[in-house]
């Protein structure tokens, strides 16, 4: 570039030395070639002004450059402290934090934020909740669930939670009645399994499968409507007094609290299987008894069934296994029709 300027700089001396000459009537030194400097003085222009343009081009494109990345910057330094001052805030953003529920039911809040939850229960016996934040009231009180972040302790949230009576239900040390003597109303409707029991359940089955064995759900929760029409069928076939021991009335059935199973072959061939004695010997340990034991058909009003399996938790479960009691043992009730 300084070399090009050198040439021009000379041109233009040249130039300035002929119309001087040329003011003093002396005649300019002719040129070998007066084109070629026109030529050279456009060519020199022309490439300084190249060069210029050039050089401005490149400070636009470094100068947007680095707009570009002053704004990227700015953006990541926003995203930076926003979540920065989410997890200052100590307070994990949820759908709601405080609930009324009635026992029996079901809630789950949502959780705005991408964490690894970890839920927990102030009282187990008024509401519980499961990995998935399945708020679940089990008996008339109060209590507090607390969700946290696995990787930041700190960063949490609390729901408190009410639960209130449900008419037409029994609740007795926080188990859910249904016997021949307490009964469920007709719409009292969980919507299936309680998710505690499903989850249960699941790892009841990979607990029997570690060991060899084949466990699987042959029904579970049953609706009102479905259980009379179950029990009005054997009525027929049977009749109603050989039926009375082995299906519940409609109202009466543990199958209508979402928290009984019968599991593989529902008849007698079931029994002495190896799937059966595991459940008779390891279901307590995932939260299960086997609710009509072999025995106890004046205690329980039903026929031993190896099958039938009913979810209490854990400690409770295995509170009832140790005792070698009935359930209605262990509560101290009956179980008997009033007619």
């Amino acid at each position: 570039m300084r070399s090009i300027f050198k040439k021009y700089s000379l041109l233009m001396w040249l130039i300035s030395l002929s119309a001087v000459l040329s003011s003093c009537g002396m005649e300019p030194v002719p040129s070998a070639e007066p084109s070629s400097m026109t030529v050279a003085s456009d060519s020199v222009t022309n490439a300084a002004v190249e060069e210029t343009t050039a050089e401005s081009t490149e400070s636009a494109r470094e100068s947007s450059s680095t707009d570009k990345n002053e704004e990227e910057e700015k953006t990541e330094s926003a995203s930076t402290t926003t979540t920065s001052q989410k997890k200052t805030d100590k307070k994990i953003p949820l759908s709601f934090y405080e609930t009324e529920l009635k026992v029996g039911e079901t809630q789950m809040p949502i959780v705005d934020d991408e964490i690894k939850e970890i839920w927990t229960s102030s009282d187990n016996d008024v509401a519980s909740v499961d990995e998935f934040g399945n708020i679940t009231a089990k008996a008339e009180g109060k209590c507090t669930i607390t969700v946290a972040d696995a990787d930041n302790k700190d960063y949490c949230a609390e729901i408190n939670v009410t639960v209130v009576p449900q008419p037409g239900l029994t609740y007795i040390d926080g188990i859910l009645i249904a016997n021949k003597t307490y009964s469920l109303p007709s719409d009292y409707n969980p919507g299936g399994l309680t998710p505690e029991t499903n989850a249960a359940f699941e790892k009841l089955v990979q607990g029997a499968a570690n060991d060899g064995l084949d466990i699987y759900l042959s029904s579970g929760f049953r609706s009102y409507s479905l259980q009379q029409q179950i029990y009005n069928q054997y009525c027929y076939d049977y009749g109603q007094a050989q039926a009375d021991t082995f299906s519940a009335r409609p109202g009466h059935s543990e199958h209508q609290t979402g928290m009984a199973i019968d599991v593989n072959i529902i008849d007698d061939s079931f029994a002495g299987t190896p799937e059966a004695i595991w459940i008779e010997n390891h279901c307590f340990e995932y939260g299960f008894i086997l609710r009509y034991p072999k025995g106890k058909e004046d205690i329980t009003g039903y026929k031993y069934e190896p099958w039938h399996i009913r979810y209490l938790g854990v400690d409770t479960a295995k509170a009832v296994h140790d005792s070698g009691l009935t359930l209605e043992e262990y509560l101290g009730i009956d179980s008997k029709y009033s007619e």
